[in-house]
C-alpha cells in the first residue's frame, strides 16, 4: 500500500470529521434547535433587561434632578433676573420636594424585580430629609432608619448621620450616640470620621460635657495639622460649660 501524505492524511481527517458532524446534526437536529433558540432568547433577555435598566435610570435620574433642585431652591423674594426656583416659605419648598422626592423614589410594577437605582436610594434618604424639615419626626426617624440600611455605603452613611441628628432632636441620645460610634468605626467619603466625631461631641455638650471635652481634645491631637478643623474644635472646647 502506497504511503498516504501528510496533506492527504489532513484531508482524509478533515473528511472524516466533517462526516461525522454531519452525521451527528442529522441525528439531533432537533436538540440543536432547541438549544440555539434557548441561546438567543436568553441574549434577547439580557439586552432588554440592560435597556429597560438604563431607561429606569434614567427617568429617576430627571425625576431626581428636579426634586434636588427643589429642595436646593431659595427662600425668599424672586431675585430679579434669575430663573432659578423660589418660595414664599420653607414650609412650602420642602412640601413640594417631598412630593417630588417620593415620586422618585416610587417603584412600580416589572421594575420593582430590578436592581434599586442609586437615585432612588437617595430620593428615599432625601425623604426623610424632608420630613424632619416639615416637623415629621416619628415619619423622619422611621424613613431614615430605613435609608440607613441601604446597601449603597455613601448614602447609608449619610442616612444614619441625619437620623442620629433627629434622635438626638428626639431626647433619644443613647440610640444618636450608637449611630455616631459606628460611623466613627466606618467612616465614608460622604461622613469623614472627623465630622461623625464632631457631632458625637456636640450630642454631648448639654448632658456629659466632660465626656464631649475628651472627645474634643482628642480631635485636637488627632488633626492638628488641619488648621480649619483644629480652630473648629478649639472654639467648641472654649464654648463648653464650666
Amino acid at each position: 500500500m502506497a504511503h498516504l501524505s501528510r496533506h492527504e492524511l489532513k484531508e482524509d481527517s478533515f473528511k472524516s470529521a466533517f462526516e461525522e458532524y454531519e452525521h451527528f446534526a442529522k441525528t439531533h437536529y432537533r436538540e440543536i434547535a432547541v438549544a440555539i433558540g434557548m441561546a438567543l432568547v436568553i441574549i434577547g433577555l439580557v439586552f432588554g433587561l440592560r435597556y429597560l435598566m438604563e431607561r429606569e435610570e434614567a427617568i429617576a435620574n430627571e425625576q431626581l434632578g428636579q426634586a434636588l433642585e427643589t429642595f436646593h431652591a431659595y427662600v425668599g423674594a424672586p431675585v430679579q433676573g434669575s430663573t432659578a426656583p423660589t418660595f414664599a416659605t420653607a414650609k412650602e419648598k420642602y412640601t413640594k420636594a417631598l412630593a417630588e422626592f417620593t415620586a422618585a423614589a416610587d417603584v412600580k410594577g416589572w421594575a420593582t424585580i430590578l436592581p434599586t437605582q442609586r437615585a432612588v436610594r437617595v430620593a428615599r434618604y432625601h425623604i426623610g430629609l424632608c420630613q424632619a424639615q416639615l416637623g415629621d419626626e416619628a415619619g423622619a426617624i422611621k424613613t431614615l432608619t430605613e435609608a440607613a440600611d441601604g446597601r449603597d455605603a455613601e448614602t447609608a452613611s449619610l442616612a444614619r448621620f441625619a437620623l442620629a441628628e433627629q434622635l438626638v432632636r428626639a431626647g433619644k441620645i443613647p440610640d444618636a450616640l450608637k449611630l455616631y460610634q459606628t460611623l466613627e468605626d466606618h467612616p465614608t467619603t460622604a461622613v469623614p470620621k472627623a465630622t461623625a466625631e464632631m457631632a458625637h461631641a456636640d450630642a454631648l455638650r448639654a448632658t456629659q460635657p466632660d465626656v464631649a471635652r475628651r472627645i474634643y481634645e482628642n480631635m485636637q491631637r488627632e488633626y492638628a495639622s488641619d488648621t480649619t478643623l483644629a480652630e473648629s474644635v478649639r472654639q467648641q472646647i472654649a464654648s463648653l460649660p464650666k
